[in-house]
């Protein structure tokens, strides 16, 4: 009786991670039932997400404008070498500047004072247009959310933080 309550666990177990794996559970009916109403349901959920999350997907721009706050740190990708921050202090600006720009300060001044990247004072941080998928996935899904003139929270990469705005 022992081994054949662990295998209605582990059937149980397989249909709640893997749904299309129920067929394994072949020959008797060890669960009387359960485990064939459990695996459709989940296949049936599973479909929703991913029908929910199509649709979501589709309504998305496949190309936007944006603009961008760049704070690196000691370990960003490309930074300039007079940037020597922690990490943890590149956040920590990066917040402060976000925290500027919600309170009303002009996004150009706040480009200015707070931006490693090289020449993103003189044009705002501007990026132009580019298509999804055109920049690191965490700064392309994070721009791709917003909408037009919507500000993003601070957004991590591999070259530092960013503050992003999109413009179009």
């Amino acid at each position: 009786m022992a081994a054949l309550a662990g295998r209605v666990s582990v059937l149980l177990a397989l249909a709640f991670v893997c749904p299309a794996c129920t067929s394994l559970a072949s020959g008797p009916d060890w669960t009387g039932g359960g485990l064939e109403t459990l695996g459709p349901q989940r296949a049936a959920e599973r479909e929703a997400i991913e029908e929910r999350e199509r649709q979501r997907i589709a309504r998305l721009p496949t190309r936007i404008g944006a603009r961008h706050i760049l704070v690196m740190h000691q370990r960003s990708q490309q930074r300039p070498e007079d940037v020597n921050r922690t990490r943890d202090e590149a956040k920590k600006k990066a917040q402060d500047c976000l925290r500027a720009l919600r309170s009303g300060a002009a996004w150009e001044s706040v480009v200015g004072e707070c931006s490693d990247e090289p020449g993103a004072a003189e044009r705002g941080g501007d990026l132009g247009a580019f298509e999804r998928g055109a920049m690191v996935k965490a700064f392309s899904d994070a721009a791709f959310e917003l909408q037009v003139k919507e500000i993003s929270e601070v957004v991590e990469t591999a070259y530092g933080f960013h503050i992003i705005q999109r413009t179009e």
